[in-house]
């Protein structure tokens, strides 16, 4: 991967209001983050807005019977994400919420996108979705990538990610089976394509 290549191929996309906005799409441990902020460093101006701000709040998920289901399309704010993309069109600064790994919640205007941001890189899985209310996001992006990991490899990283945060073997496979390999192959089924896509197969 050509970290100089695709900034240039970015930089080079014309400014609309001032802004150029770029999706950066995968599944969960695909790297979609990364990818995010070694851009941010590479593209002049350029600011990452993760989608993962929008998780739906645990208690309102645990209430409509979602909270095993965190990730999938189902559970998050997408309304709420598209409101602030149309922002970040339309005005010259805006905060937007975070997502606190950590505490596994979300941080209200935890980032913020600056009058002298020209770039705004969104990340996220579900950035190309065809299907409504998701696609109505697609004519936002005046660029996009899709981060594209081979299964095995994926459930690799996802049962690491699950490692990472205290579960048993076991149990990490368990969580990457019964959620996240199915949100990820939900959302390579029903994606429209990319611009750039980047293989890791």
């Amino acid at each position: 991967m050509d970290l100089e290549r695709i900034a240039r191929s970015i930089e080079d996309i014309p400014l609309k209001n001032g802004r150029r906005i770029v999706a950066i799409v995968g599944p969960p441990a695909s790297g979609k983050s990364t990818l995010a902020a070694d851009l941010a460093q590479k593209v002049d101006n350029a600011r990452v807005l993760p989608m993962d701000g929008f998780h739906r709040d645990n208690s309102d998920l645990r209430a409509h019977g979602l909270l095993e289901r965190k990730g999938a399309p189902e559970t998050f704010d997408v309304l709420g994400l598209e409101g602030t993309v149309k922002e970040v069109r339309d005005a010259q600064t805006l905060h937007f919420p975070t997502f606190d790994r950590a505490h596994d919640c979300t941080v209200p205007n935890g980032g913020q996108i600056r009058e002298s941001d020209e770039t705004i890189l969104v990340e996220g899985n579900y950035l190309l979705l065809n299907i409504a209310p998701w696609d109505r996001l697609i004519d936002f992006w005046d660029f996009s990538i899709m981060l594209d990991v081979a299964p095995k490899e994926l459930e690799r990283r996802l049962v690491d990610r699950w490692l990472a945060h205290g579960h048993t073997e076991e149990a990490a496979l368990a969580r990457a089976r019964s959620n996240d390999l199915p949100n990820a192959l939900f959302m390579r089924e029903n994606s429209v394509a990319a611009d750039l896509v980047i293989s890791q197969r």
